[in-house]
């Protein structure tokens, strides 16, 4: 008798990125399957980075998260694959976010309302210790734009140019606004302290 599987490092060898791949292969081809899948493998991390930028908004950010997915969903078709899909799934929901906050603050303005923060709930995840809520509060307190920068180059990692880029910001204005959430940060959780 034999085999007909594959030997089994084969199928032990595929990487989270090499199921995505083949997952949003599927996905772009109308595997509706395929999408739920990485839907369910994504979800979280996009629903934290959304949540985060709009200051722990609990709504909003599961809004944002819903219209990231709905975006990737329309999207997929036209996905060259020249980047993890994870990667690209996670710009996007960047971009959603900072959309919806430039949007936000085009309408304060508008409004003549410039004092308006946008402030969240506290916390996103419904627990976490006292210093993780500390910090969440004191993160959703800051300006949208100090926020964004924060989160963008301290949790996600990001260049300065590239926050720039996406803010629309020249790179010296990213940094100034990275201090200046820094210093806000401080401030509000030596407050509390």
């Amino acid at each position: 008798m034999t085999d007909t599987f594959p030997p089994a490092q084969d199928a032990t060898a595929a990487t989270p990125a090499d199921v995505d791949r083949a997952l949003a292969r599927s996905a772009a081809a109308g595997d509706t399957g395929a999408f739920e899948a990485l839907y369910r493998r994504h979800a979280p991390r996009v629903h934290g980075v959304v949540s985060r930028l709009v200051g722990y908004d609990r709504a909003r950010a599961e809004d944002l998260a819903q219209e990231t997915f709905v975006r990737a969903w329309q999207a997929l078709p036209a996905y060259r694959f020249e980047s993890a899909f994870s990667t690209w799934l996670h710009r996007l929901a960047v971009n959603t976010a900072l959309m919806d906050l430039r949007a936000r603050r085009s309408r304060v303005q508008a409004d003549g309302d410039e004092a308006l923060e946008f402030v969240g709930g506290p916390d996103s995840a419904g627990h976490g210790t006292a210093l993780g809520l500390d910090l969440e509060r004191a993160v959703a307190t800051l300006p949208p734009r100090a926020r964004a920068v924060l989160v963008l180059y301290d949790v996600e990692g990001w260049k300065h140019e590239e926050i720039a880029e996406a803010l629309g910001m020249a790179v010296g204005s990213s940094k100034a606004q990275l201090h200046r959430a820094r210093s806000l940060l401080r401030e509000r959780l030596e407050a509390h302290a």
